[in-house]
């Protein structure tokens, strides 16, 4: 008996309505299909452990063929099946029940419709028709004394349904191939889309009598079952050429959301070029998406790996995303994890953590950064090094330090190099007077710096090269100088005079007769707002990269090549006081091009006269 009606529905056709709004998204109809094959196997697996269903399960394979001359795909499961009616109930009724609304809501062109309406309204099993001219479901239920089920629609509103000889139990969904889908008649192509999508699916998946699925991995597992080996071997599934990852955690939580993954601490080889989207979200094992920006925190999308959750709503704008409960509840939760697992290696093996430093600390200090209860836990764990190379806590470094650098306002100075060789000169000079000096050469620590600044009571961070060493850390003594003010003054117009440089503000400092003769700094408000603007500052930030550089050069008043300066003839005075700015510049790496041959031949000249 063959049976046909029409669908309720008040458009004359939401295909094309379906079409126009996936377009980008065709291939992952055979997620869809795949999907709810495994979901009825998955149904007569529970119904045969409950006892309800008491007949053989036998092979629990889903199978999708393709006939290229028959432009036919056919996806078939030996699962639940349906009857006549079930059909007419779960694929003609439930599908369209809102599908009303449905073209109400996205027949207008929002440009993130796409991503919101696989799943809504039932409509899953209509992505076939992105792909397909006609649909065939040929079904057969599992229980007994039921008739097979044919059931065919082309796309239009009306279908036929009638009953028909099946021998084996579950449903073949047959796919007639669309002409401008011929790309889906390709078997390369949808061996891709299955790998893409199905490849961690709990029910096999055959597909040209290959199994393309592991049915178990390791995030379905308990950590007690797994080995070292099975992370790393796993890690390199996911991610053929990279390096073994650092260290991994294990998710696994039930309530009040189910979230289970591995997510991986990979090495970063280069901080800016570090590549997001690796951490894949899937739900229920099938893949749906590598944007999980919203899911994740921010700082966290430096890791690798896998999450699955069936509480993440899916195909949803990203607002809703955001404000959804149970998101926010993940993502808290993946933060403390991540959290608790550093801090665990912190305390376990500390030799151990801070040779991964060097691969970890950005993803530290960017949590840091950017998640106050993250900062709140890893101010314990995050870690500082010296030049000498030995690592302190923040609150070591304090202990440490507080003794010999504290200035006269009882501020606590802690200062730092971005460049240990460029800036030898400086960091000897520190060293000198006793002071310790920190190495913060990565991106983030011009901001790192700037958040410590605000946390830690009393403290500020000053560049070696921002000042001479007595201003930098200013103390009660002062050092005399042994020039009168008026020498003090000819001297500062002599060395402008030979400097000539409008960057360049020349003033007379009485520092140490064993401190160069010239120094030169840039304040260390310049150089951070440099700094920061230079790694993404942002707003406000972008204006400083304009200004033209400005630098003060500090002359010793008490080093004895001043005096010469001062006792020379003008010309000879000038040629001293421009040489020894040179050897200033010099030290800093700032010679440069025709200042440099000049320096040399200057250098050669007053070497042939003595």
């Amino acid at each position: 008996m063959q049976e046909t009606g029409s669908i309720s529905i008040h458009t004359e056709n939401i295909f094309p309505i379906i079409k126009k709004f996936l377009y980008s998204d065709h291939e992952i109809f055979l997620r869809e299909l795949v999907s709810n094959a495994v979901d009825a196997t998955q149904k007569l697996k529970s119904l045969g452990q409950l006892g309800e269903f008491k007949g053989e399960l036998g092979e629990l394979k889903v199978r999708v063929t393709v006939d290229k001359e028959a432009r036919k795909i056919t996806i078939s499961d030996r699962g639940l099946g349906m009857t006549g009616d079930e059909i007419k109930k779960y694929i003609n009724q439930i599908a369209f029940s809102g599908a009303t609304e449905f073209v109400e809501k996205y027949k207008e062109k929002d440009a993130g419709a796409k991503d919101q309406i696989i799943g809504q309204f039932g409509l899953g099993f209509y992505s076939a028709f992105m792909v397909a001219e006609q649909v065939e479901i040929f079904s057969q239920s599992y229980k007994e004394g039921t008739e097979g089920a044919h059931w065919t629609c082309d796309g239009s509103t009306e279908f036929t349904l009638e009953t028909t000889e099946k021998a084996e139990r579950g449903t073949d969904v047959v796919l007639h191939v669309a002409a401008d889908s011929d790309e889906f008649l390709e078997e390369a192509r949808l061996r891709t889309i299955l790998t893409k999508y199905c490849k961690f699916l709990p029910i096999e998946i055959e597909f040209e009598g290959t199994v393309i699925n592991q049915t178990q991995p390791i995030w379905t597992k308990q950590p007690a079952e797994l080995t070292d080996e099975d992370y790393t071997k796993f890690y390199q599934e996911l991610y053929p050429f990279s390096e073994a990852p650092l260290f991994w955690i294990h998710l696994n939580v039930d309530y009040p959301f189910n979230l289970t993954g591995v997510l991986y601490f990979p090495k970063v080889k280069d901080e800016l070029q570090f590549q997001r989207n690796k951490i894949q979200l899937y739900s229920r094992q099938v893949f749906i998406t590598d944007e999980v920006k919203d899911v994740v925190p921010e700082f966290l999308m430096l890791l690798h790996g896998v999450i699955d959750s069936p509480d993440i709503p899916l195909n949803v704008s990203r607002s809703f995303l955001q404000a959804d409960a149970a998101v926010r509840k993940i993502n808290t939760y993946i933060t403390k994890k991540v959290a608790d697992k550093l801090g665990e290696l912190f305390r376990k093996d500390r030799a151990g953590y801070e040779q991964k430093w060097s691969d970890i600390g950005m993803f530290v200090k960017y949590g840091m950064l950017s998640d106050e209860k993250f900062y709140d836990k890893a101010k314990d764990f995050a870690l500082v090094q010296n030049v000498g190379g030995k690592f302190f806590t923040l609150s070591e470094y304090q202990e440490f330090v507080q003794a010999n650098q504290k200035d006269k306002n009882d501020q606590l100075v802690i200062l730092y190099t971005t460049d240990a060789e460029a800036q030898h000169g400086y960091v000897v000079a520190a060293q000198n007077r006793g002071y310790d000096v920190l190495t913060l050469e990565a991106v983030l620590d011009p901001h790192f710096i700037g958040q410590l600044e605000q946390k830690l009571e009393k403290t500020t961070f000053k560049r070696v090269d921002a000042d001479t060493i007595g201003k930098l850390i200013e103390k009660d003594e002062t050092t005399e100088s042994v020039l009168s003010d008026d020498d003090k003054t000819r001297l500062q117009e002599l060395f402008a005079k030979a400097i000539s440089n409008e960057q360049m503000h020349v003033q007379v400092d009485a520092l140490s007769p064993q401190e160069a003769p010239v120094i030169i700094t840039m304040p260390e408000f310049m150089r951070r707002m440099k700094d920061m603007q230079r790694t993404g500052g942002g707003g406000g930030m972008a204006m400083f990269g304009s200004l033209p550089d400005s630098y003060t050069v500090s002359v010793n008043a008490n080093h004895a090549i001043t005096q010469r300066v001062l006792q020379a003839d003008e010309e000879a005075g000038r040629q001293l006081a421009r040489q020894a700015f040179d050897l200033a510049l010099l030290s800093q790496n700032m010679l440069k091009g025709e200042a440099l041959t000049a320096f040399v031949k200057r250098s050669t000249d007053l070497l042939a006269t003595e």
